[in-house]
């Protein structure tokens, strides 16, 4: 059975419809053949008695008794009754021009009698002295039932395949509003959750696309939840963490106590940590927002220089071999996006990178941010773990393991491709990020 349903409805009705019409095709041949059978058993009786009380005028006007006369034809033609008239001794006393006394048995009583190949009526006059049989070639009856069944046919033809088409024709034409529906739904976005337009639905469909657009809207409201929950919480902690911080360097400048001054050094540490988690949850909930695509295209090398140069002053920065296209290139990412994945995969090589080997990073004209750095090859299960959030690949490194998860979900929501190789393409070692842009990021 095909896997749509239009397929599954056009191919039983058209199969119903088939066997339908050929299933009254022949319950009629059948019937006609009876009434056929009927029809040409009638003429041989009718034939019998109308040419008997004849030929008996003729025999009895006759000068010489047994003597076997054949009819004459008035012009050639086809005879399908052919009959014989005999006596009550079986002599042969009139034919017609074309019966074969071969094709008549003796007279065995009145009424209808049947060889292999002829089709026969009896008849008596006289008190029996004279008798007729008249005979039908039973390849007659075949020839009109084959006449009549290709008669029933040959519209068959016709018809069969113009019902089949009918039947995809309306079934398509009834299913489309559920094709449509079909093809909103799965052209969605994996961040669109608004509702589907249900149109005129068919009332069987209309349940199951209410059910979806709930389904959807709850969705969105339990993510949009759970964003604002995550934005706010970091937006509220960094006010409070920066007085923290800013409280706890004036302590370690204050003290001269050096137990003090380590514990205060600890501190800092801890609030630098939680300032970065806090920085990270808002860019996660910036990725995970939506609208990721401009309708303008703006020149990403631009952004790309302006990530760059927040990198000048930070540990192993000088290492970054840069290579950018001469041409602008062109895409519909937000640029703010498109900044939090650069930083975000340059953060990562730098942090996990062996610091004394060059981290690549390379942006070219077709839409690709490739960035390369040193270091042990990854373990595959490792490697496909390192999208998930809270994941570190190496754990003694510092870090919120949400860098790649970050840019793994802007990569998502802008239809883009996020691709992790470890060891690097053509090396025995090291890590590769490479970010391709949405397809359709060149414009006219």
């Amino acid at each position: 059975m095909p896997g749509s349903l239009q397929g599954r409805l056009a191919l039983t009705l058209g199969l119903g419809l088939t066997v339908l019409w050929l299933s009254t095709a022949w319950i009629t041949a059948t019937l006609l053949r009876s009434e056929m059978n009927e029809v040409f058993d009638s003429a041989l009786e009718e034939t019998a008695q109308r040419i008997l009380p004849l030929a008996a005028l003729d025999i009895i006007g006759r000068d010489e008794a047994g003597i076997s006369q054949r009819i004459a034809t008035l012009r050639p033609h086809e005879e399908f009754f052919t009959y014989l008239v005999r006596d009550d001794l079986g002599r042969v006393l009139l034919r017609s021009h074309s019966a074969d006394d071969a094709d008549f048995p003796p007279f065995a009583g009145l009424g209808f009698q049947q060889t292999a190949t002829h089709r026969l009526y009896y008849d008596a006059a006289l008190q029996g002295t004279i008798t007729i049989a008249v005979a039908e070639p039973l390849s007659h009856r075949a020839e009109m039932a084959r006449e009549t069944l290709a008669g029933l046919a040959l519209p068959l033809i016709v018809v069969i395949p113009l019902s089949l088409i009918g039947t995809a024709l309306i079934v398509g034409r009834s299913l489309r509003p559920v094709r449509r529906f079909s093809e909103a739904l799965s052209s969605r976005g994996p961040r669109d959750l608004s509702a589907v337009k249900t149109g005129r639905l068919p009332d069987e469909i209309s349940p199951v696309a209410k059910a979806v657009n709930q389904l959807l809207d709850q969705l969105r409201r339990t993510l949009e939840a759970e964003r604002s929950f995550t934005a706010n919480a970091a937006h509220e902690l960094r006010t409070p963490v920066a007085a923290a911080l800013a409280q706890t360097q004036r302590l370690m400048a204050e003290t001269t106590d050096t137990k003090t001054g380590q514990r205060a050094s600890d501190i800092e540490s801890a609030l630098k940590r939680l300032n970065r988690l806090s920085e990270k949850l808002m860019q996660l909930a910036r990725a995970e927002g939506g609208r990721l695509r401009r309708e303008a295209p703006s020149d990403l090398r631009l952004v790309l220089n302006m990530v760059l140069s927040e990198f000048n002053h930070a540990a192993g920065a000088e290492n970054i071999q840069t290579r950018v296209s001469e041409q602008p290139v062109l895409s519909d990412l937000d640029p703010d996006a498109f900044a939090i994945v650069a930083r975000n995969l340059l953060e990562n090589a730098l942090r996990h990178g062996s610091g004394s080997a060059p981290i690549e990073l390379q942006l070219t004209g077709n839409g690709t941010l490739r960035v390369v750095n040193d270091g042990p090859p990854l373990l595959p299960e490792t490697l496909a773990r390192l999208t998930a959030r809270f994941e570190r690949g190496n754990a003694t490194v510092k870090g919120n393991g949400l860098g790649l998860s970050i840019v793994q979900a802007i990569a998502e929501g802008a239809q883009a491709t996020l691709e992790l190789h470890s060891p690097a393409r053509g090396c025995v070692a090291g890590f590769e990020a490479v970010f391709h842009l949405p397809d359709d990021y060149a414009k006219p």
